[in-house]
């Protein structure tokens, strides 16, 4: 239940006045209870500009941009290469001011201003007084008003809003987070309210969070004994009061009440106990059972407060060798990481955005979810609790602790990791969804990106987070996402061991994509879990990209651009095909989290085909698109039936054949290409194949169709074959088709044996201070060919109709040490070929484009080419074949 369903639920249950807009403000009323007011309308906008006089309430905001919230100035992340002129990713200042009328009040009530989130520093003025700062944007934070308020009367806020990116000397130099790959949007981008309370209540200043803590210590089939905490406030005279806390089942009937006296002085602390007989426990995705605990505080017979809070009664252990169980039953947990931004929306969401985003999640058969890197709005906190999704919860401790080479957190960032951490879990202590608290995500990460030569000092601040939600919450273990353990080269001397300094741990690791293959990511988890006995681990991230305009004939073809283009969607397929076989039998793993459920903003990436987005999402920004990967996953997660075939999108085809994949949780599914029945095959691995389809010249219907759940489905695509009367058109070494500049289909890199893919110029990554010098080929004809190269002695076996060809190949000498010596030889299948044929020398010198041509004869379907190196490897850019 978020704060605003509290309130108003506290407001009917006291007899107060319901939730009110300001425009209704005024007759908002109320002499007991607790009241709030909807601050979402009627916003003045500005940023930057002159700052002169803007707190008074005399200044003149009339030419201000007119907003609602949630709101953000910042716009960003497209599906573009270059940035749209809507795109807006300044960070700075960002001025607001309301006016309105705030509600009559009783003497003695106080008013607290309520921010669920502004990115990223607070500042707020009530009638021209400063009300206070708040630094770091995720958490809900309140301000007692009280004596700058002029009840029924004209009233007036401002707000400055900073999301100035932290450097050196910048106002945001100690509020984490310090860096990472996520965008922090300004603005009042969650909701605002005008509280009224009594002068007694449950206590609204305790770090944002409810007052109400409760948890369930004992569980057993006959009886849940659930302790409630809840901390009081009163700004008043002393007064003895009671407070009356209740628990209700899901339709609402009261299971347990107990009655505390208390002496209320200025603050103060209850703490019962209630015993819930046949306890109906909250059971992840299979029954997210929920009960509701209400606390009432009272004078006398008279209720002067009440929060009510969600209660889901359960339990849950993780071991190291045998993973996560909840209720005593072992439950692999699988799911993926969220962040919240959304286009042009950017972190401004509505409740119906949050409950998508929740839909796609379970939808894709998830029970678990990993917040990262910050924390969430309460609407998916929420979300989790109902959905039954086993949740990470986390602070945006991210990727650094200073700016400094090697140097500790100064004791300002560590106060304030400190109290975001503890608005975290005061904030979301309730929600049963919330099983872990993660005090960091790669926080180690700068060095080993070029960005600093020494190890940065992280550890420290690590285990002192760690200690304090320990100290916060004993029932949750603490657990932290780990980078750089074992990075090889790019670890710098010195760097910290920091696994062991939380209760668990997660391994963000992607074996495939940034480094290594994804055979090595099974026996690397085996070496970290013998190498950390007695820390239970996870999977905490693992993805690639994956584009929806660009697509690969092999994914085996090429070496994919990791920090650049292209970033084939059949590539993030097969990615996550090849580590889900090393995650899904390895039970000592607690949980596995796909990085990412959906594309997000960053302005660190220009990759795949998008600007200012990182692509590794399972769904695209807009939430419009299932990859294919998304149904990969759904087909292994869910009981849902499921029946994709994959490359949908890959329309207009360089190749007369095709592997035709599919993703389903059927037995076994049948094909037919234009009404012609294929076959059936096997789906093991829920993955679907058959080799080698012919497709016609022109639009094929592809369609398969399985029988799932006692009924029949199907799914059907349309390719476009090619015209081999216009040609055969590959890129050697190169991962993705594309469209050359003359308009001709150029398929990937595939029908190969042997050799190595390599591409000319390799991207650094973002934030590498590592210089580099961008080879380029001069010459005559399609130089982007020359972007990608196959090396080495290999063949090809190109499936060419019969008749009589000139094979055209396209090369070049990348290597100015093997200018004079490098020299291949061609035979074809036709028994014609080329000896000893220097590229070098062809071209008149190194990075110069160079071609041979061998006419051919094909008979049987078939055109072989073997390359073979002499004087060194052979190298091919790109192959045509036309008609002659």
């Amino acid at each position: 239940m978020t704060i605003y369903r509290q309130l108003v639920v506290a407001a009917l249950l006291a007899g107060t006045a319901p939730l009110s807009t300001p425009s209704m403000a005024a007759t908002a009323v109320s002499t007991e209870g607790r009241a709030a007011v909807d601050l979402a309308h009627g916003w003045r906008f500005r940023f930057g500009g002159d700052a002169t006089g803007i707190t008074a309430p005399g200044f003149d905001d009339s030419k201000w941009q007119s907003v609602d919230l949630p709101h953000t100035w910042n716009r960003l992340g497209e599906y573009a290469t270059v940035r749209s002129p809507e795109t807006n990713n300044s960070q700075g200042i960002g001025w607001y001011r309301l006016g309105f009328t705030a509600p009559a009040a009783a003497p003695g009530r106080r008013q607290y201003l309520q921010f669920d989130g502004v990115g990223n520093i607070a500042e707020v003025w009530v009638n021209g007084t400063r009300a206070g700062e708040h630094k770091g944007a995720f958490s809900r934070f309140r301000f007692d008003v009280t004596s700058l308020l002029k009840p029924g009367a004209a009233n007036l806020i401002v707000v400055k809003a900073d999301n100035s990116k932290p450097a050196p000397g910048s106002s945001t130099e100690n509020v984490i987070p310090l860096g990472g790959d996520f965008f922090i949007f300004g603005g009042l981008y969650r909701k605002v309210a005008l509280i009224s309370a009594g002068p007694a209540s449950i206590d609204l200043l305790d770090h944002g969070g409810p007052g109400v803590y409760a948890k369930a210590t004992s569980v057993t089939p006959d009886r849940a004994e659930v302790e409630v905490v809840t901390r009081l406030r009163n700004a008043g005279r002393a007064q003895k009061l009671s407070v009356v806390t209740t628990i209700a089942d899901a339709l609402g009937a009261t299971v347990a009440t107990t009655t505390m006296p208390v002496t209320l002085a200025a603050t103060g602390e209850a703490r019962q106990s209630l015993n819930v007989s046949k306890p109906h426990l909250w059971n992840g995705r299979a029954d997210p059972y929920m009960y509701t605990v209400g606390v009432e505080l009272r004078d006398g017979t008279a209720v002067i407060d009440k929060v009510v809070q969600p209660l889901g009664i359960r339990t849950f252990h993780v071991d190291v060798n045998d993973g996560f169980s909840l209720n005593g039953k072992y439950l692999q947990l699988v799911g993926a990481a969220r962040h919240q931004d959304r286009p042009v929306k950017g972190w401004a969401l509505t409740p119906a955005d949050h409950a998508q985003d929740m839909a796609i999640m379970a939808d894709m058969g998830a029970n678990t979810v990993r917040m990262a890197h910050y924390q969430h709005a309460q609407e998916w906190d929420d979300a989790a609790d109902k959905t039954g999704m086993v949740a990470w919860a986390e602070i945006p401790f991210v990727n650094g602790v200073s700016f400094g080479d090697g140097e500790a957190a100064s004791a300002a960032l560590t106060a304030n990791a400190r109290e975001q951490l503890t608005e975290l879990i005061r904030q979301n202590y309730n929600h049963p969804s919330i099983m872990m608290w993660s005090v960091g995500n790669e926080v180690d990460i700068g060095a080993n990106f070029g960005r600093s030569s020494k190890a940065p000092q992280s550890l420290g601040l690590l285990k002192e987070l760690a200690a304090l939600a320990k100290a916060e919450d004993p029932s949750r273990p603490t657990t932290f996402a780990d980078c750089c353990e074992e990075s090889g080269d790019r670890s710098p001397p010195g760097q910290q061991m920091l696994a062991g300094a939380t209760d668990l741990m997660g391994y963000n690791r992607y074996y495939g994509w940034y480094y290594g293959k994804p055979a090595e990511f099974g026996p690397k988890l085996d070496h970290f879990h013998a190498k950390h006995p007695t820390v239970p681990m996870s999977v905490s991230e693992y993805g690639a990209g994956g584009a929806l305009s660009q697509h690969s004939d092999n994914p085996l073809g090429g070496p994919v651009s990791t920090f650049g283009r292209p970033h084939p969607e059949e590539f993030e397929s097969w990615y996550h095909e090849e580590s889900w076989k090393a995650l899904k039998d390895r039970k000592y793993l607690f949980a596995d989290w796909v990085w990412n459920l959906f594309d997000f903003s960053s302005d660190l990436r220009q990759e795949g085909d998008a600007i200012d987005l990182n692509d590794k999402g399972l769904v695209t920004y807009d939430r419009k698109t299932k990859k294919d990967a998304f149904y990969f996953y759904r087909a292994n997660w869910s009981s849902e039936p499921t029946l994709h075939i994959t490359s949908s999108r890959y329309v207009d085809r360089a190749y007369p054949v095709t592997n035709v994949r599919v993703y389903s949780n059927a037995d076994k599914v049948a094909l037919t290409v234009n009404g012609v029945a294929i076959g059936s095959q096997p789906c093991p691995d829920r993955i679907c194949v058959w080799p080698n389809v012919a497709l016609k010249p022109g639009a094929n219907a592809v369609m398969v169709s399985a029988e799932i759940g006692g009924a029949t489905r199907t799914d059907s695509v349309t390719w476009n074959g090619p015209d081999l009367a216009k040609g055969f058109h590959l890129d050697a070494g190169d991962l993705a088709a594309r469209l050359g500049p003359d308009g001709v289909r150029h398929g990937s890199d595939t029908f190969f044996t042997g050799g190595t893919a390599k591409q000319l110029n390799v991207r650094a990554g973002f934030g590498d201070t590592r210089k580099q010098v961008k080879k380029v080929v001069t010459g005559a004809g399609d130089l982007t060919a020359y972007d990608y190269y196959r090396e080495g002695s290999f063949g090809y076996d190109l499936p060419i109709r019969n008749g009589r060809w000139t094979v055209t190949v396209a090369t070049f000498e990348p290597d100015e040490a093997l200018a004079g010596s490098r020299s291949f030889t061609v035979t074809t299948s036709g028994g014609k070929g080329v000896t000893g044929y220097n590229p070098s020398k062809a071209a008149g010198g190194v990075l110069k484009a160079a071609a041979l041509s061998i006419p051919v004869t094909v008979r049987d379907g078939h055109l072989t080419l073997d390359f073979a190196g002499v004087g060194g490897p052979a190298v091919v850019a790109a192959i045509d074949v036309m008609p002659r």
